[in-house]
């Protein structure tokens, strides 16, 4: 892709957010779209957010489950950032509106206690670094069409909405990490669970393999940086008026709803 089509992929990508109508596919309106390009149009769109306003604490990263990836046909994760304007706190009411297409997951989140950069980061070396680890909801959006390839969701910022975090966080190494648990509710109704060890093995796995990756292109995790380390239930879609429950038994719960409109 030329410079031009790159910048011109992240502009409809601005708009479809703006206006809340999704754009068709970039791989159909550029058929050449590489994942390197998809990088670079994610790149462009977080650049055009920063210089509106915006702030970059953290990152995503999805496709961490073997059954993701084998749909995909990938045989590695993939990453988007978190912004700022996208941070809910427990017992939230989130305005449907502010989507196009809202799902939800249930995640881990780990919060960096120091930087860390690659490349040869480890497990351990994510588990050192980290302050605590917290239960975590991602609410996925698409601002494209469907059925989307890879590079659409790469460019679309990995289908990132919004983060919602609560229940109590932990110390990386009080808890086993992957034997952790949740199930999630929809209005009363238990829609899926999950256990932790399904990301990768372990979840600390993604962030070490996010720091590995991020080096390539001569970045790292921060300090205070908010990692969502990747689902461990299927996606649930998400309606105005829908309450969500996440129990995570000992690290607590996570309840959220969702509003008609910004009122």
């Amino acid at each position: 892709m030329t410079e031009e089509d790159l910048r011109a992929a992240a502009a409809s990508i601005l708009e479809a957010e703006r206006t809340r109508v999704p754009v068709p596919q970039l791989s159909k309106t550029y058929p050449g779209m590489e994942l390197a390009d998809a990088y670079r149009v994610q790149d462009l769109w977080a650049e055009a957010r920063i210089a509106a306003g915006a702030k970059v604490v953290g990152h995503k990263i999805g496709l961490t489950s073997r059954a993701m990836q084998l749909a995909s046909k990938m045989t590695e994760p993939d990453y988007g950032r978190i912004l700022d304007d996208a941070l809910y706190d427990d017992g939230a009411r989130v305005p449907v509106s502010r989507f196009i297409r809202p799902r939800i997951e249930v995640e881990l989140a780990f919060v960096m206690g120091e930087d860390l950069e690659g490349p040869g980061t480890r497990v351990h070396d994510v588990l050192r670094a980290t302050e605590f680890v917290t239960p975590a909801l991602e609410i996925i959006d698409y601002r494209t069409e469907v059925p989307r390839a890879i590079v659409d969701t790469i460019a679309d910022n990995a289908a990132f909405g919004a983060i919602v975090l609560g229940g109590r966080p932990v110390r990386p190494f009080d808890v086993d990490l992957r034997r952790v648990g949740a199930i999630l509710s929809q209005n009363g109704i238990i829609e899926d669970t999950g256990l932790a060890a399904a990301i990768m093995g372990h979840p600390a796995a993604g962030v070490a393999w996010l720091v590995n990756k991020l080096a390539g292109v001569g970045a790292g995790l921060r300090k205070g940086h908010i990692v969502l380390g990747g689902s461990f239930t299927r996606p649930v879609d998400i309606r105005p008026g829908d309450v969500i429950q996440a129990d995570y038994g000992a690290l607590g719960a996570i309840g959220v709803s969702f509003a008609a409109d910004a009122t």
